[in-house]
């Protein structure tokens, strides 16, 4: 995660001082530092990156914990869902079960003395 984050830390940084070179610093983002004279003005700008750097981290983390929980709560109820339908998988095969084991009784059965045989012509 943290490798994650100084990657994206780079890229903003990056992006950030080609953008710089093109135009004039009026947004809030990373300095060149190094053209400043003075030690006070280079401290200055230091802080000031440094400061960017930490708000940016920030901002990430909250994104990305936020996402995370996000995510979180999305597996817990599709775990939910899962149990469900497995207890309705579960049902409809103890009801298969119990159906095929009452066809096999109703077969085992010799047939009723008032039924007529299946070898018997029907009476017309």
């Amino acid at each position: 995660m943290i490798g994650r984050i100084a990657l994206v830390l780079g890229v903003i940084a990056a992006c950030v001082l080609v953008a710089a070179v093109g135009r004039s610093q009026d947004i809030p983002g990373i300095e060149i530092c190094t053209v400043e004279k003075t030690m006070e003005r280079r401290t200055s700008c230091l802080q000031s990156n440094v400061d960017f750097l930490q708000k940016t981290i920030a901002k990430l983390a909250a994104d990305h914990a936020r996402r995370l929980d996000a995510a979180n709560r999305q597996i817990e109820g599709l775990k939910a869902n899962v149990a469900a339908l497995q207890k309705v998988v579960d049902d409809l095969q103890a009801a298969q079960r119990k159906m095929v084991e009452d066809l096999k009784k109703k077969a085992d059965l010799p047939p009723a003395k008032d039924a007529p045989a299946k070898d018997a012509p029907a009476a017309k």
